[in-house]
Parts: C-alpha cells; structure tokens; sequence
C-alpha cells in the first residue's frame, strides 16, 4: 500500500491523453480516457514494484481542469450543469474558460453535478422505435 495518494495529472494531447504523477516519476499515454486509467495503473504498478509496494485503484486519483475536461466531454453542456446545480451559467463558463479558478466548494459543487448526471444517464434504457 502507498503510503499516500498518487496524484495523476490528465492533459489533452494530439494522439489522445496523457498522464504524469505530481510526486513521482510515472509517465503514461492513452488514446482515451479509459485506455489511459488502464495504461495509468500498469506505469504506477511497474514504477513501484522493485520497491515491493502494493499499489490498487483507490491508491490513485486522477484530475484533469476544467477546461480540458469540458473540451473532451463536449457532450457536457455548461450551461445545462450550471442551471442543474444552480450555478450562475456564467461563472461556470468563466472557470470552464479558464479566466476564473473555482473554491474547492464549487469544484466540489460541479463534481457533483457532474456525477450526479452520470448516474442519470446510467439509469437509462433506450428504446428502439420501429
């Protein structure tokens, strides 16, 4: 087990997505999101294993800022999460931007908006219409 969270940095790149280690040496790439939190647990893996440390998921937190996240997730409207959560539609667009840092309570407040979608849409069956 690390003895504290590894912190793994997400950037848009050209050929999909990249991810660094803020307090370590781990370095990975990834066509997309999924591929990368793949690509991400093998580096963390190999990186720590000569030095006989367990390493699981819950041992690594991913992050990505605002502004690449909604780029990515373009289906992600920030006007509809802003009236979701009710938020100021332009305030949302000002840390989407980049031109406004959020608290760690609205960052806090829009995760879990964001989260709250996603179960939505979890719930979800589509009907196929004739």
């Amino acid at each position: 087990m690390v003895n504290k969270k590894i912190i793994m940095t997400v950037e848009k790149i050209e050929t999909g997505f990249s991810a660094y280690a803020v307090d370590y040496p781990i370095f990975t790439t990834g066509k997309s999101i999924p591929e990368l939190i793949n690509s991400a647990y093998e580096a963390t893996e190999f990186y720590f294993e000569d030095k006989k440390v367990k390493v699981d998921a819950n041992d690594i937190r991913f992050e990505i800022d605002f502004k690449q996240f909604f780029k990515y997730y373009k289906v992600i409207n920030s006007k509809f999460l802003a009236e979701k959560i009710g938020m100021n539609a332009t305030l949302l667009s000002q840390y989407v931007s980049g031109t406004k840092k959020p608290s760690p309570k609205q960052t806090e407040k829009i995760l879990s908006g964001i989260h709250q979608i996603g179960q939505e849409l979890s719930g979800i069956n589509l009907l196929q219409t004739a």
